[in-house]
C-alpha cells in the first residue's frame, strides 16, 4: 500500500469519525428528553448519504463528462460504482476507492450538521426522507461546483474554474461553501418551515443537558478536522503542512475569542461557549486553511469566533429556531472563512487576494460563490421540506413534543428524574 493511499484512508477515517462527534456535541445539547432522537439524526445521515452514494456512483467530481459547469450532471453515468470495479483485481482502482471513501465522509457530514436545526421536534423517518433529497440534488451537484474535474484532471467545477464570468475561480479548500454554508442555508430553511419549538425557545431555556458531552464532541470534532483538511488532495508537504498548522491556530483563537465576547455580554465565559468557538474556528479554517499565514488564521480565529458569539444571538431577535446554531456556527464562519481568503489570501498562494497583491477579482469570486451556494441550498432545503411538511408531516404532533420525542419515536432514552 502506498504512503498516498493510506493517508487518504486514514483521513477518510478521522473525516467519518466526526459523524459520531458531532451526534455527541448535538445530544449533548438538547434536552434530555430528546438526545437519543438527535443522535439518531446522524446516524441516519450516514445510512443514507452511504446507500446514495453507491447506487449514484458517488458525487460525479471527476466524470468530465457529467461534472464541471453542469447542475446536476447524469446520476446513471456509474450506477452502483460498476465501472470503477472494473480495475479492482489489476489494482488500477486502489487509489480511487480511498479517495471515494474521504468524499462520503464529506457528504456524510454536510447532511448530518443540517439536523441541529430541528432537534426537539423533527419526526425520523421525514428527517431520512430529507436527507436523502438533500444529499442527491443539492450535495451531490454542489461537490462538482467546487472540486470538479475533467477527464485530464483539470478544474472545471464551475464556481472554481470562473465565476459569473469574473474570469477567476473561488478558493475553497475543504468546503466553506459547499459543507458549512450550504448546511447552514438548509437549516435556516428547515427551521422556518418547521417553525419554533413549543418548549425552550429562548435564551433562557436554552440550556445543554450534559455539558461533558458537548465537550467530547467537540474534542472528537477538533481531532477529525485535521483529517478534513489535510486529506485533501494536491497540497505539497509544506502546504500540508501549513494546513495542518492553521488548523491548530484558528479553534483556538476562536475559543478566545468567542468566550471574551460572551464574558462582556452575558458575565459568564461557558464551556458550552468554548466548545462552540472551537466549531466556529474550524469551520472558518476549512475554505481558508491552504491560503493564509498562521498571524492572518490567528486573527481570522478571533474575529470569527467574536462574531459568532453574536451571530447564534439572532435567532432570538429575527423569531427563527434554529435549535442548535447551525446558521450562527456553519453558515455564519464559513461565509466569513470564504471572504478571508479574498481579503487577507497569501499572494503566493492565491494569485492576489486585496491585502496582498491588490487583486479584486478573487474576493468577488468568493463572495458571489458563497451567495450562490446559500441561495441555492435554502431554495432547495425549503421546497423539500415543505414538501415533506404538507404530505407525510415533518414535525412530530404538540403533545409528543411536550412529552419529550425519545420515547415517542424510538421507545428508548434516558430515565427522567422527577
Amino acid at each position: 500500500m502506498s504512503v498516498d493511499l493510506s493517508w487518504q484512508l486514514i483521513c477518510a477515517a478521522l473525516v467519518l469519525f466526526m459523524t459520531p462527534g458531532l451526534a455527541f456535541f448535538y445530544g449533548g445539547l438538547v434536552k434530555q428528553k430528546s438526545v437519543v432522537s438527535m443522535m439518531m439524526l446522524s446516524f441516519g445521515s450516514i445510512a443514507v448519504v452511504a446507500l446514495l452514494y453507491v447506487l449514484i456512483g458517488g458525487t460525479g467530481i471527476t466524470d468530465g463528462s457529467t461534472g464541471g459547469w453542469k447542475l446536476f450532471g447524469n446520476p446513471f453515468a456509474d450506477v452502483g460504482m460498476s465501472d470503477l470495479m472494473e480495475g479492482v483485481g489489476a489494482g488500477e482502482a486502489a487509489n480511487a476507492f480511498g479517495g471515494h471513501a474521504f468524499l462520503v465522509a464529506f457528504c456524510i457530514i454536510t447532511v448530518a450538521l443540517v439536523s441541529g436545526a430541528v432537534a426537539d421536534r423533527a419526526r425520523f423517518w421525514p428527517w431520512m426522507l430529507f436527507a436523502a433529497l438533500f444529499t442527491a440534488f443539492v450535495v451531490f451537484p454542489s461537490f462538482r461546483w467546487i472540486w470538479g474535474v475533467d477527464s485530464e484532471g483539470t478544474p472545471n467545477g464551475w464556481l472554481a474554474n470562473d465565476v459569473l464570468g469574473l474570469g477567476t475561480g473561488a478558493l475553497d479548500w475543504a468546503g466553506g461553501t459547499v459543507i458549512h454554508q450550504s448546511a447552514g442555508a438548509a437549516a435556516l430553511a428547515l427551521a422556518l418551515v418547521l417553525g419554533k419549538r413549543k418548549i425552550g425557545f429562548s435564551k433562557e431555556e436554552t440550556v445543554a443537558h450534559n455539558v461533558p458531552l458537548v465537550l467530547i464532541g467537540a474534542a472528537i470534532l477538533w481531532f477529525g478536522w485535521y483529517g478534513f483538511n489535510t486529506g485533501v488532495y494536491g497540497a505539497d508537504e509544506g502546504q500540508t503542512s501549513l494546513i495542518f498548522f492553521n488548523t491548530v491556530i484558528t479553534p483556538a483563537a476562536a475559543l478566545l475569542g468567542y468566550i471574551a465576547i460572551e464574558a462582556l455580554k452575558d458575565g459568564k465565559a461557558t464551556a458550552v461557549g468554548a466548545a462552540s468557538g472551537i466549531v466556529a474556528g474550524l469551520v472558518a479554517i476549512t475554505p481558508a486553511c491552504a491560503f493564509l499565514t498562521p498571524v492572518w488564521a490567528l486573527v481570522l480565529g478571533l474575529v470569527t469566533g467574536a462574531i459568532c458569539c453574536f451571530a447564534v444571538d439572532l435567532k432570538f431577535k429575527l423569531g427563527f429556531d434554529d435549535t442548535l446554531d447551525v446558521v450562527g456556527l456553519h453558515l455564519v464562519a464559513g461565509f466569513i472563512g470564504c471572504l478571508w481568503v479574498g481579503i487577507f489570501g497569501a499572494e503566493a498562494l492565491t494569485g492576489g487576494s486585496l491585502l496582498f497583491g491588490g487583486e479584486a477579482k478573487l474576493f468577488m469570486a468568493q463572495l458571489l460563490s458563497s451567495l450562490t451556494m446559500i441561495a441555492f441550498s435554502f431554495v432547495m432545503a425549503f421546497i423539500f421540506a415543505t414538501l415533506i411538511e404538507k404530505t407525510i408531516g415533518f414535525r412530530v404532533k404538540e403533545e409528543d413534543e411536550v412529552a419529550g420525542i425519545d420515547l415517542v419515536l424510538h421507545g428508548e432514552g434516558y430515565a427522567l428524574n422527577d
